[in-house]
C-alpha cells in the first residue's frame, strides 16, 4: 500500500513490484484535497468520535463493572448473565429498531448515534473485562475507606478507579481502535458528507460507475493508519498487562 501510494496512478497495477520506479507524492496532494472534503475533516471527525466513545466507554463502563463486582442488590447475576448474552448477539440483529429510535430521536446523521450509546455502558466487553480485574483487588481496601467514611462514589473514584490503570488503558486502546476503523455503523447514520469519518472518507475515493482514484485512496489510507499505529506502539506494553491481568484475576 505504501509503496503503491508512492507511484504514478498509472504504474500501481502496471508494476505491482514493492520498489516503484518513480516516486512521487502527487497521490498525497490529490487525496488530501481532491474531494469535495478535504481529507483532514475526516481525520478530525474521527478523532472526535472516538475520544467521546472512549471517555463514554471508560467512565460508563468502570461504574457499571464496580456495581457488579462490589455492589450486593437483587438479581445481579441474573442481569450479569443477561449482560454478557448481549456479546452474542449480531449488531445486524439490533440495528433497525436502533435506528428507528435514534430517527425518531432526530439523531441520524450526527454524531450522536456513534457516540451517545457509549455513556450508558453498552459495551459489555469492557464491563466484563473491569468486573474481572475489579474482583482481584482486595476488598480490605473498601473496608478501610467505609472506616473513614467514604461512600460508593467516593469509594469507586478515589480507590478503585486508580487501580483500574491497566484494564482503563485496555479500553481506551481497543475503544479508539474498533471506533476509529468502523465502518459499518457510521455509513447508517452519518450522510453529511461534513461529517463523514475516515473510513467514509476512503469509500468516497471509489467509484463503482466511473474512474476510481486509487493513488489518492492508498495514500490517505497509509495517513489514516498513523493516529492508531502510534498509540497502539506506545500503549502497547500497557495492553498486554491489561489483558494479562483481567484474563488471569478471578
Amino acid at each position: 500500500m505504501v509503496s503503491a501510494s508512492l507511484r504514478p496512478e498509472s504504474e500501481i497495477f502496471a508494476d505491482p513490484g514493492l520498489v516503484p520506479g518513480k516516486l512521487t507524492l502527487d497521490n498525497y496532494v490529490r487525496g488530501w484535497t481532491g474531494t469535495e472534503i478535504s481529507f483532514g475533516t475526516y481525520l478530525l471527525n474521527s478523532i472526535v468520535v472516538s475520544v467521546l466513545v472512549v471517555i463514554g466507554n471508560t467512565l460508563s463502563c468502570s461504574l457499571a463493572a464496580y456495581a457488579f463486582a462490589r455492589l450486593r442488590f437483587r438479581f445481579r447475576g441474573v442481569a450479569f448473565a443477561m449482560m454478557l448474552a448481549t456479546l452474542m448477539l449480531p449488531p445486524h440483529v439490533t440495528l433497525i429498531p436502533q435506528y428507528i429510535v435514534f430517527n425518531r430521536l432526530g439523531w441520524v446523521n450526527t454524531f450522536l448515534p456513534v457516540a451517545a450509546p457509549h455513556f450508558f455502558a453498552v459495551s459489555a466487553f469492557f464491563v466484563f473485562l473491569m468486573v474481572q480485574f475489579i474482583r482481584g483487588i482486595p476488598a480490605e481496601l473498601d473496608e478501610a475507606a467505609r472506616i473513614d467514611g467514604a461512600n460508593h462514589l467516593r469509594l469507586f473514584w478515589s480507590v478503585i478507579f486508580p487501580l483500574l490503570r491497566p484494564a482503563l488503558v485496555t479500553t481506551v486502546i481497543f475503544s479508539f481502535i474498533w471506533t476509529y476503523n468502523d465502518f459499518f455503523t457510521q455509513l447508517i447514520y452519518l450522510n453529511d458528507a461534513g461529517l463523514f469519518t475516515v473510513p467514509l472518507g476512503l469509500r468516497s475515493f471509489l467509484d463503482a460507475t466511473g474512474e476510481s482514484a486509487w493513488g489518492a485512496m492508498l495514500a490517505m489510507s497509509t495517513l489514516a493508519l498513523l493516529p492508531m499505529l502510534v498509540v497502539f506502539v506506545v500503549f502497547q506494553r500497557m495492553i498486554v498487562q491489561g489483558i494479562a491481568t483481567t484474563g488471569l484475576r478471578g
